[in-house]
Parts: structure tokens; C-alpha cells; sequence
């Protein structure tokens, strides 16, 4: 557990505590903060440490919830696959034919973007130096 002491004025009024005071939630657990030298040198390197610690701690949220944001998708992911794979096992190949052929004719752009794509891939494939 690393440790604080008391400031400047309440070691120099005796308010505060006699001994050190536990820091919690910081990465140097097991460490005691010596009471520095005084000065401006001092309270530039709390101020520093201090900026470092909000710092690590706004780095460990931001990967927490970028952590949850990828769980999220893999999940939806896996989500459609299962679909994916039920409407595979639940139709025959003329229904998935009649199906594809219904989606084309509601959505004629991004099918015609689609079989672009599809030729594109397929002639690249097909023709290599």
C-alpha cells in the first residue's frame, strides 16, 4: 500500500495524522512517499505524479470500454453467424435462390455494387502474372 503524509501546514500547525496516510488505487502499491526536501521542487513533483496517476487512470477507462465495445461486436458477430447458420440448416437451395433473387430486386444498387466486386475479386483470382 503506498502512502501520503501530510501537508505542508499541517505538519508545520501538528494538525493531521502522526504517521503516513494510505493512498488508494495507485499502480505503486507496497511504496511509501517519503516527505520531500519542502519547496517548490516538492510540490512540482506531487503535482507531476499526481498529473501521471489521472492520466494512467484515464488510459485504464478508455481500455475498459474500447474492451466492452469489442465484446459487444464479437458477440453481435457470433450472434449473426448463429442466424446465419439456422436459416442454412432451415432452407433448402431453391428457398436461399428465391431469397437472394427477392433481395436483388429490392435493392438493385448494392447488388449491381456487390456483383462488381464479386467479378473484381473472382478476375483478380483468376488472372495472376
Amino acid at each position: 500500500m503506498a502512502y501520503q503524509t501530510s501537508t505542508e501546514s499541517e505538519r508545520v500547525s501538528g494538525a493531521g495524522t502522526a504517521g503516513p496516510e494510505p493512498i488508494h488505487g495507485t499502480a505503486g502499491a507496497g511504496v511509501e512517499k517519503e516527505p520531500m526536501a519542502g519547496g517548490a521542487g516538492g510540490d512540482a513533483a506531487e503535482r507531476l505524479r499526481s498529473s501521471a496517476a489521472h492520466g494512467l487512470d484515464s488510459a485504464a477507462d478508455a481500455v475498459h470500454a474500447g474492451g466492452e465495445r469489442v465484446a459487444s461486436t464479437a458477440h453481435r458477430a457470433g450472434d449473426a453467424l448463429a442466424s446465419g447458420a439456422e436459416y442454412v440448416r432451415d432452407h433448402d437451395v431453391r428457398d436461399m435462390v428465391d431469397d437472394l433473387a427477392q433481395v436483388v430486386r429490392n435493392n438493385p444498387g448494392p447488388a449491381l455494387l456487390c456483383a462488381a466486386a464479386l467479378g473484381f475479386v473472382l478476375g483478380r483470382s483468376v488472372y495472376r502474372h
